[in-house]
């Protein structure tokens, strides 16, 4: 049989990883290998359950891609912006801002008053055909439908049935829940020129919880991401090879009842040995089936004995879609007001609930 010839295209290269002494934050390390056992997923279900209690972010290793697919992935994210014009980037931008779709070009978004967002992502529906693409990248969606399956199947898959034991509730629940609604995102963050609000410089995405349910983002050496701990103190993530970091959103939040926070965390500048280099990210945005009604899930023994709250009125609860659609379309352009009880953090509301946003 016939070996398969990959597209050629430019490499990616990374920088080295920092040698800054960081705040690092204490992460868990799931071997999902162990997923394949009735006893390993009992097993791991506890580190989950430990880790989105105690921190919110955890790495997963032995997630069936290789450190070569990997790398592959992050040298068509890179094309993707470097090697496409601006004046074809933008026939390929997303015009409905409810929807990722496509491009989102730099200073769509408001970080502070007077400053704008220096980030460029692209985004592609979990089915890679369903809409059209730059050039440069029509030779390799073979390669991202690949990409978006194992992440599907291998990875998210394996996670929400350790979230479902770990919720005492049978391991398929949570799947049941997720057919493939997905997208993947790549994203670029591009360092901040100088501009009249100092803290605009250094935030580069300001503290924020996902829409969906679970994120999965591709480990990589640029520094920049952080979580904020429950000692109310930002520290930063710290790269390992060819890990994923795995966080949750409001969807599992809702759907938990609050047991399980979404995860808050935001991105800032770089460490100063890596200041002024562009940040490449590779994400797989996880959501619930778009008819989900993101109400808890509150047939859970362990819910039922430690609590559930409910964010939403009985005839306010959204769907997962209604969700996605008015957290998106907000995203950076709705007016926030500060927070009457927590300094630095900014708020809206959507359906009577509040999110915050964390400076």
């Amino acid at each position: 049989m016939p070996t398969k010839v990959q597209q050629p295209l430019k490499a990616y290269i990374p920088p080295p990883p920092t040698k800054e002494d960081l705040d690092f934050a204490d992460l868990s390390v799931i071997d999902l290998s162990k997923a394949s056992t009735p006893e390993g997923r009992s097993e791991l279900a506890l580190q989950i359950h430990k880790a989105l209690r105690d921190v919110g972010f955890f790495y997963a290793i032995n997630h069936g891609y290789t450190s070569a697919q990997t790398a592959r992935v992050f040298d068509i994210a890179s094309a993707t912006f470097d090697l496409v014009s601006d004046e074809e980037k933008r026939d390929y931008t997303g015009k409905d801002t409810s929807v990722y779709r496509g491009y989102k070009p730099r200073k769509a978004w408001i970080i502070d008053p007077g400053v704008r967002d220096e980030i460029e992502n692209y985004a592609v529906h979990r089915n890679v055909t369903a809409q059209d693409h730059p050039a440069i990248l029509r030779p390799f969606l073979p390669e991202l439908a690949a990409f978006t399956r194992h992440n599907h199947d291998n990875v998210l898959q394996s996670v929400l049935r350790l979230l479902s034991l770990s919720l005492e509730l049978p391991e398929d629940t949570l799947t049941k829940l997720h057919d493939f609604e997905a997208a993947v995102s790549f994203i670029k963050y591009h360092p901040r020129g100088e501009c009249d609000a100092p803290e605009g410089n250094n935030v580069w995405l300001k503290g924020h919880t996902d829409i969906g349910t679970v994120t999965i983002l591709y480990s990589q050496p640029i520094g920049g991401l952080q979580i904020l701990s429950k000692d109310n103190k930002w520290r930063w993530i710290k790269h390992i090879d060819d890990a994923l970091v795995i966080n949750i959103g409001d969807g599992i939040e809702y759907l938990s009842g609050g047991y399980y926070p979404a995860t808050r965390h935001r991105v800032i500048q770089p460490p100063v040995d890596q200041r002024n280099i562009p940040r490449l990210g590779v994400f797989y945005f996880a959501m619930a089936n778009d008819s989900v009604k993101l109400s808890p899930l509150d047939h859970s023994p362990l819910l039922q004995k430690e609590g559930i709250k409910k964010y939403f009125d009985a005839n306010m609860v959204p769907t997962m879609e209604e969700w996605r659609r008015e957290r998106t379309s907000r995203y950076g352009r709705s007016e926030l007001k500060p927070s009457a009880t927590e300094e630095r953090v900014e708020e809206e509301r959507i359906r009577g609930t509040v999110i915050k946003h964390f400076n």
